[in-house]
């Protein structure tokens, strides 16, 4: 089973130990799914981020797509997540062994990434035509985690050599939790995100045009599941920070959004997204962190 080294690599670095040891027992562990769900493998997807993602054929011959967690947290969110869309702007789930963190999917076909349109214009519009399509209300007795909790993290940072060096800055990290705070005190409801919705997580089916994958699962405000978009895909551009900003201003436009709230929800977002990065040794984080100043920079304005 072909397990590509930079994926090997992001799981050491991110979850040190328990990462490499679930590397070490990754073979293991698919081989024994496709055994028991009678699949046959394909090999990995190209695009594998924190969980091993194979492309298989079904017992009958259907290309679906088998997922392997390391943590079975997360795919529990996901799993339920993906039952409440019920394939309505997202991708099936066909089956689920959530206690050891294996689930298989639909395949999405042919699979194109909304990366891979080329069009900013038609990127957006799609972008906005999923997101309407994904809006779902708090389900009673909901067990999934709130964006607070993701907020919380952020206290962490303090304890960085990025932040105790002056990378980091004590003024982008107060504004970061009070927005958190701001936006979900003053929510008109919240709702169930998607939790990373963006270019690669946006796929186009031949019979059912461009549907959501691998949500996160996360409760809050609708403004805080715009951000992934806007950030991402923004550094091979020639002028990042123009269309971003355009971006901000399509989105809050075609999505009935407040211009400043979002902003907002941007400088919160991308903070905690950076300081994510910056706490598994990446350091793309200095980027999107450039992001969290733009995002600064227009709300003072």
């Amino acid at each position: 089973m072909y397990i590509p080294p930079s994926f090997r690599e992001k799981m050491t670095r991110a979850f040190k130990e328990e990462g490499a040891r679930w590397i070490d027992t990754l073979e293991e562990r698919v081989n024994g799914y496709l055994a028991k769900w009678n699949l046959t493998p394909l090999g990995p997807v190209s695009n594998l981020s924190y969980h091993y993602v194979l492309n298989v054929l079904d017992e009958n011959g259907v290309p679906t797509i088998l997922k392997v967690a390391l943590s079975s947290h997360d795919l529990e969110n996901e799993m339920r997540a993906l039952q409440l869309y019920d394939g309505n702007g997202c991708c099936k789930l066909l089956k689920a062994d959530v206690e050891n963190g294996v689930i298989l999917l639909e395949k999405l076909a042919p699979g194109t990434m909304l990366a891979e349109l080329g069009d900013e214009e038609q990127a957006l519009e799609q972008f906005m035509n999923v997101w309407k399509a994904i809006r779902r209300e708090v389900p009673k007795e909901s067990l999934f985690p709130m964006i607070h909790q993701w907020a919380s993290q952020l206290s962490r940072c303090r304890k960085m050599q990025e932040y105790q060096t002056g990378q980091f800055s004590e003024e982008i990290l107060q504004l970061a939790e009070n927005f958190f705070g701001e936006i979900n005190d003053t929510t008109d409801g919240l709702q169930l995100l998607h939790g990373d919705l963006h270019h690669e997580n946006i796929l186009f089916a031949e019979e059912r045009g461009w549907m959501a994958i691998d949500p996160k699962g996360v409760i809050g405000d609708p403004y805080f599941d715009v951000v992934s978009f806007l950030m991402n895909h923004l550094q091979e551009k020639k002028d990042p920070k123009r269309v971003l900003w355009k971006r901000v201003e399509v989105l809050s436009r075609g999505l009935s959004l407040e211009r400043k709230r979002l902003l907002k929800a941007g400088l919160a977002m991308t903070a905690l997204s950076a300081f994510w990065s910056m706490e598994e040794g990446d350091q793309s984080w200095k980027q999107t962190y450039q992001y969290t100043w733009w995002f600064h920079e227009w709300l003072r304005k």
